[in-house]
């Protein structure tokens, strides 16, 4: 979020040249800086007992490709409240271990996206309305159904969960069809 205004007082804010930081807004009523707030939301990857990933479709964001768990924080909820919130609600899962692996920046939605490894048990899933599919996914195949771009958050986060669990999971035959 971009301020123009304090978000305290509603002054105009103006320009000064603040210590290390530089040139930053400050509001002149609060003698204080302003600093701009990027959107934080998470991402996650829910992986299961058995080694797969669970991927979701949502039409209104990609009707072709499969994305993970993601959701912007609320107010007063840690990252982790907001990871496991979201699965259970996207997916009816709960989680039983988080692993912190990534920080993600979006500059063209201004978001910064705080990346987990959701450890689930199988089970079928519990869509939410926003939830158009969901499917349980060999981990070492999960980046195939992902977006096509291998620099978008939901790729590097599955290439890296990939990495972290393959000793874990070995890899299964690259020729699969029934992905």
């Amino acid at each position: 979020m971009k301020f123009i205004h304090c978000p305290e007082c509603g002054a105009l804010l103006v320009k000064r040249e603040i210590g290390d930081e530089g040139l930053m807004n400050y509001c002149e009523h609060c003698k204080k800086p302003v600093f701009d707030q990027p959107a934080v939301c998470i991402i996650a990857l829910a992986v299961n007992e058995q080694g797969e990933a669970a991927l979701l479709r949502q039409n209104y964001i990609n009707a072709e490709r499969y994305v993970c768990v993601s959701g912007y924080l609320k107010s007063g909820e840690s990252a982790e409240e907001c990871t496991r919130r979201e699965i259970h609600e996207e997916l009816g899962l709960e989680v039983q271990s988080l692993t912190p692996i990534h920080t993600y920046y979006l500059a063209q939605k201004d978001m910064l996206m705080l990346g987990y490894l959701a450890r689930v048990q199988k089970a079928e899933f519990r869509l939410s309305g926003e939830v158009d599919s969901a499917r349980w996914v060999p981990l070492q195949q999960a980046h195939l159904l992902g977006p096509k771009s291998e620099t978008s958050a939901a790729q590097q986060l599955i290439r890296a969960c990939q990495t972290r669990l393959k000793d874990e999971f070995p890899s299964q035959p690259a020729n699969r069809t029934d992905i």
